[in-house]
């Protein structure tokens, strides 16, 4: 991590470096397995006005020469268990029981994106321990695509332990508990 520095920002301060928040969201999401394309980094920075207000919400950028090289969000899991995006999808995977304990109340890393000249550095890692480290009794979590093999190595490098498993098809999305987890040894282990 030569010559990063690395803040915690407040969601008003993330906003204010739209356009680097915008240029770093594009470059970490354009590639396979995402492949969005450039008016994602736009949808991403009008939710983010909204993800600020949330509870337990915390941002951490990573800065280069005073440039915006990577970020990431979280917040805390409300209760009851969301119902938009990839939620019912991580529901359907753990079922109610084990989503309402294992994730509700967490800490729940929303996004982890670097820009290109940013990766293989450990810059990842430290914003993933920015955003997480004071998570209450080390619950935090977070979603992935089932086809992001690069990340699910990442975060298994990292500790990180996936709790559910992808369908032969390989559609979906992946949740991993973080490394503090009290659940971790209750994840099913892969076949």
């Amino acid at each position: 991590m030569s010559g990063v520095k690395l803040r915690r920002l407040s969601g008003d301060e993330l906003l204010v470096l739209h356009e680097d928040a915008c240029r770093v969201y594009a470059e970490a999401f354009a590639g396979p397995p995402w492949s969005e394309d450039a008016s994602a980094a736009d949808r991403f920075i009008l939710r983010l006005a909204g993800d600020a207000l949330r509870d337990g919400f915390t941002a951490a950028g990573a800065f280069r020469n005073s440039r915006l090289i990577g970020l990431a969000t979280s917040w805390t899991t409300p209760s009851p268990f969301p119902s938009g995006r990839c939620y019912p999808q991580a529901q359907a995977a753990l079922g109610a029981d084990r989503t309402a304990a294992w994730l509700c109340g967490g800490r729940e890393v929303d996004e982890l994106a670097l820009a290109t000249a940013a990766r293989g550095q450990g810059v990842g890692a430290a914003l993933l321990d920015a955003v997480t480290a004071d998570a209450p009794d080390g619950r935090c979590w977070l979603m992935t695509s089932v086809r992001a093999g690069d990340a699910h190595a990442f975060y298994q490098r990292l500790g990180w332990t996936s709790a559910t498993h992808p369908a032969p098809e390989g559609a979906g999305i992946a949740v991993f508990l973080g490394p503090g987890h009290p659940a971790r040894s209750a994840a099913a282990h892969p076949l």
